[in-house]
């Protein structure tokens, strides 16, 4: 608004010229400037005035370094006479040709780290070509987007012979040892207290019940967010995700996150996966897992934290069999030996008994 008003008056100037000095060629100018920005000042008002700017996101989760699509859409009653389309998913703000009554804009964005994000409005400046009026149009509401963190599959430590694959895989198949209710053929050796009598009497053979295993029988993931760095902490996160998903595909696990009171059941059907992804997504350094999980459990341990520390050797002192802790790559190593398996920049150490005594 400030560059039209000093056109106008820059124009009246001329104009006062021309006449104390009887120069005729002022008043050209003196007359163009203060119509080219009374000009200028209206059709910018007008176009802005029922212009808009909206904003569609492709998803509301994404996960990391996934393409997450955007759309930014203008619509103006009257032709642009130019401007621009600012948003901070944008590199710079994008200029928009006059003219136009509506300008679509389609971009891809990747965010490489997990967690909420509040995206402002975008903001749409209308302004004329010799930039002497402009205005600017906000768009709607605040976006939220939620950024998950990506699991990845668990393999053999780099240069490890073929055994700690397999000992990772008995790991993940003993947790699915019992399967969910229902009826199989009965094995020899099984007690008769599992024997499906009815089916028997309908004459569909010798069947034996599939009994659910009891919830302390599940494997359970522990996520400790205590100390390290915030990339360290990242790594913990995308390995607890990556754990919890590939022992809930092969029979269901348990997962306790800080700030839990108790943790919650992740079966093979995933019903209960989102939502722990989601709480992935957003958990902060400082908090540590509640150590009253880990009485009377009689499935495997597994905890995540960003770095060693004594107390989770304290922590895992009463832990029925071999616990196994989960580090980042650069974290300090345990008295556990070489790494049992990697996952997501993360190595599992199966902690001895011998061992957690020596650091508790």
């Amino acid at each position: 608004m400030r560059p039209a008003l000093a056109a106008i008056a820059f124009g009246v100037v001329l104009v006062v010229a021309g006449g104390l000095f009887d120069a005729e060629p002022l008043f050209v100018g003196g007359v163009a400037l203060p119509v080219l920005a009374v000009g200028a000042l209206a059709w910018v008002r007008l176009a802005a005035a029922g212009a808009s700017i909206d904003r569609e996101v492709g998803a509301l989760r994404i996960v990391e370094d996934e393409p997450l699509s955007v759309r930014i859409d203008v619509r103006a009653p009257l032709p642009l006479p130019g401007g621009a389309i600012d948003d901070e998913l944008l590199p710079g703000a994008v200029a928009i040709r006059g003219g136009a009554r509506r300008s679509r804009l389609r971009i891809e964005v990747r965010f490489d780290r997990r967690g909420r994000r509040h995206l402002s409005p975008p903001v749409l400046t209308v302004a004329d070509p010799l930039g002497l009026a402009r205005r600017e149009v906000v768009g709607g509401d605040v976006a939220e987007v939620l950024v998950l963190p990506r699991t990845e599959p668990v393999r053999a430590p780099a240069g490890g012979k073929p055994r700690a694959g397999g000992r990772r895989r008995a790991m993940v198949e003993s947790a699915a040892d019992a399967d969910i209710d229902g009826l199989r053929a009965y094995r020899l050796g099984a007690p008769a207290s599992r024997i499906h009598w009815p089916a028997l009497a309908r004459g569909a053979g010798l069947l034996e019940r599939r009994m659910r295993p009891d919830a302390d029988s599940r494997p359970l993931v522990l996520l400790d967010a205590r100390g390290g760095t915030p990339d360290a902490l990242d790594a913990a996160v995308r390995a607890a995700a990556s754990l919890c998903l590939e022992l809930a595909r092969a029979g269901g696990c348990a997962v306790a996150l800080p700030g839990d009171r108790r943790a919650t059941q992740v079966e093979r059907e995933l019903g209960a996966w989102a939502g722990v992804w989601a709480r992935l997504a957003v958990v902060e350094p400082g908090g540590g897992p509640p150590g009253r999980n880990l009485a009377g459990r009689t499935g495997p341990v597994l905890y995540v934290a960003p770095a060693w520390s004594a107390r989770i050797g304290r922590a895992l002192a009463h832990a029925s069999g071999t616990p196994i802790v989960v580090l980042p790559a650069g974290a300090r190593e345990t008295g556990g030996g070489r790494p049992a398996f990697e996952v997501a920049g993360c190595r599992g150490y199966a902690l001895s008994r011998a061992a957690r005594a020596a650091v508790a």
